[in-house]
């Protein structure tokens, strides 16, 4: 049976378009440094490139999450660096309308949401930023981090409240009332 190899090759095109650079930026989470993250994801997508697309191809984005968070744990085991995921903040894409100073409080507030992450446990970490940073479902959240829809729920439930929290005791949100 003849294989497709050019409509292979733009599906793996396609993919490495669309999540490239959300997988650089998870894989930086668990190394710390963008070069290493660049290398864990060439490998997840030279695995890609010899995986079986009718298996994979309707749950696409687990599958490279997962094989990325692997790969990029290996790494991290092997470099004795247990600690805690690193959160990484984009770049922020301003609108061409914001003003210097809506840009600055933007900034001031996203780099308090990202200290506050910080002090989060690392499984909330990747949790949180497994749903808003990278838009997965909590199914897709489940499946890439091995753990229960529940569990997900739960995860992001705790982040979601000790972000507000510590937001609130900051002077960053106001009180409920």
């Amino acid at each position: 049976m003849p294989t497709d190899t050019t409509g292979h090759a733009d599906w793996i095109q396609a993919a490495l378009q669309r999540y490239e650079g959300p997988l650089v930026r998870y894989a930086t989470r668990f190394v710390g440094d963008p070069e290493r993250a660049r290398d864990v994801v060439q490998d997840t997508f030279l695995k890609l490139c010899t995986a079986e697309r009718r298996a994979i191809e309707d749950r696409l984005a687990p599958w490279l999450y997962t094989v990325c968070r692997n790969r990029a744990l290996d790494i991290r085991d092997k470099e004795g660096r247990m600690g805690s995921l690193h959160v990484v903040r984009d770049e922020a894409v301003q609108s061409g309308g914001a003003g210097p100073e809506a840009r600055a409080a933007m900034g001031e507030a996203q780099r308090t949401v990202v200290e506050v992450l910080g002090t989060l446990p690392a499984d909330q970490q990747e949790a949180f930023c497994l749903k808003f940073q990278d838009q997965l479902s909590y199914r897709e959240i489940g499946e890439v981090m091995g753990v229960s829809l529940g569990t997900v729920s739960n995860l992001i439930t705790a982040a979601l409240g000790e972000l507000r929290e510590q937001l609130r005791a900051g002077g960053h949100l106001a009180q409920e009332g």
